[in-house]
C-alpha cells in the first residue's frame, strides 16, 4: 500500500490533475462567460501529460498560462491557437499565428492572414504605392523548404493593404537576434507557426487594437525573451520571478527560516485579511499588486492566487 502511495505521489501527471481539479472552482469564476473549466483543464492535462518539459514547471505558472490564454478567448493546443510551451521551469502561453489572427478578425474592424512560402511554389509580390501579394501553393510543406513568409492585413474600409514580406533567412536571423532562451526556443519545435508569426506581428502593429489583440501582442512578446506572462484587473503584466511555494503549497517553516523563503500562508490567515484585499480590487487596484503586497511575509498557495483573480473577473462582468 505504502508503494503504491508513494507511485502516485511521484507521477507528476497525477500530482498535476489533483491540482487543477482543486482549482477548478476559482478557474470557473475567473474564466470568461465563454470558456469552460473543465475543458481548459483538460486541454492543460492533455499538454502537461504529452511534454516532459511542461511537467518541469510549477504548478502555478501552468494555471497562469491557461488563464493568460482564456482570458484571450484562445484555447491551447487547438487549431495552432497557441500553445503552452515550457523555459527551464516556467510555463507561458504562446499565441500562434492561428491564434493572433482569430484575435485580429474578430473585431470585424480588420481583416489579416498569412502564409509560408516553400520551394516549388508560385510566388510573386510587390511593396510601395501599388502593394499585392500572389502566391499558388505546390505541394511541398517541409519546414525546412520554406523561402519566405507574409502577411497581409486589411483595416475595413481601407483600399490598400499592409503587407509585409520576409525571407526565410531573415527569419532565422531575427530570431537569433532576440533569442534569450537558446535551444529551448519554441521556432526550433514548431518553426512554420514562429516564422509565419513574425510579419504577421509587424501587420498588426498597424490594424486597430483591442484589449485582447493588445494582450496577445505582449504574451508574444514576453515569449521571445522566455518570460512568464499572467493578465491583471488593469491589463497585463509580464513576471519573471520564481514561484517560491512547492506544488501542493506546503513548506516547511524550518526549512524557510534557513533558506530566507517565505512561510506559506494558512488558509485561515487568507480568510481573515480576503474582505479587506477584495475591496482593493473592486476598487481598481490591479490583482498583481495585490498580490504582491499580501505576500510581504507570507506566500499564497495558487488557490488563494486564482481566488484574488477572480474577484478582477467579477468586477468587470459587472
Amino acid at each position: 500500500m505504502s508503494t503504491q502511495i508513494q507511485t502516485r505521489q511521484q507521477n507528476p501527471v497525477v500530482a498535476m490533475s489533483n491540482f487543477l481539479d482543486k482549482l477548478k472552482p476559482q478557474m470557473a469564476l475567473a474564466l470568461p462567460k465563454h470558456m469552460n473549466a473543465n475543458r481548459m483543464t483538460r486541454l492543460a492535462l492533455t499538454a502537461f501529460s504529452t511534454n516532459e518539459k511542461l511537467q518541469q514547471c510549477t504548478h502555478h505558472s501552468i494555471a497562469g498560462a491557461i488563464m493568460t490564454a482564456a482570458q484571450m478567448g484562445l484555447e491551447p493546443g487547438i487549431n495552432g491557437q497557441g500553445y503552452l510551451v515550457a523555459y527551464k521551469n516556467t510555463c507561458t502561453f504562446v499565441p500562434g499565428w492561428k491564434g493572433l489572427v482569430d484575435i485580429a478578425n474578430r473585431s470585424g474592424r480588420c481583416t489579416v492572414w498569412t502564409g509560408a512560402v516553400f520551394e516549388g511554389d508560385e510566388f510573386d509580390y510587390a511593396l510601395g504605392d501599388n502593394p499585392f501579394v500572389r502566391h499558388r501553393p505546390g505541394d511541398e510543406d517541409d519546414a525546412s523548404k520554406m523561402t519566405h513568409v507574409y502577411a497581409v492585413g486589411r483595416v475595413v474600409g481601407s483600399t490598400m493593404p499592409v503587407i509585409e514580406v520576409w525571407t526565410i533567412k531573415k527569419i532565422w536571423k531575427h530570431r537569433n537576434k532576440y533569442n534569450k532562451v537558446g535551444n529551448s526556443h519554441y521556432s526550433f519545435r514548431d518553426p512554420e507557426m514562429y516564422a509565419r508569426k513574425v510579419p504577421l506581428l509587424q501587420v498588426l502593429k498597424y490594424m486597430p487594437s483591442s484589449i485582447e489583440l493588445n494582450t496577445a501582442l505582449e504574451a508574444s512578446n514576453a515569449a521571445e525573451e522566455g518570460r512568464s506572462a499572467v493578465i491583471d484587473g488593469s491589463g497585463f503584466v509580464t513576471i519573471s520571478e520564481p514561484d517560491r511555494s512547492d506544488e501542493q503549497g506546503q513548506q516547511d517553516p524550518g526549512q524557510a527560516e534557513e533558506t530566507g523563503e517565505l512561510p506559506v500562508m494558512t488558509q485561515d490567515a487568507f480568510n481573515k485579511k480576503k474582505d479587506a484585499w477584495r475591496k482593493l480590487v473592486e476598487n481598481g487596484r490591479p490583482v498583481n499588486a495585490v498580490i504582491a503586497m499580501a505576500q510581504t511575509k507570507e506566500v499564497l498557495t495558487d488557490e488563494m492566487r486564482m481566488e484574488i483573480a477572480s474577484w478582477s473577473a467579477t468586477q468587470m462582468e459587472a
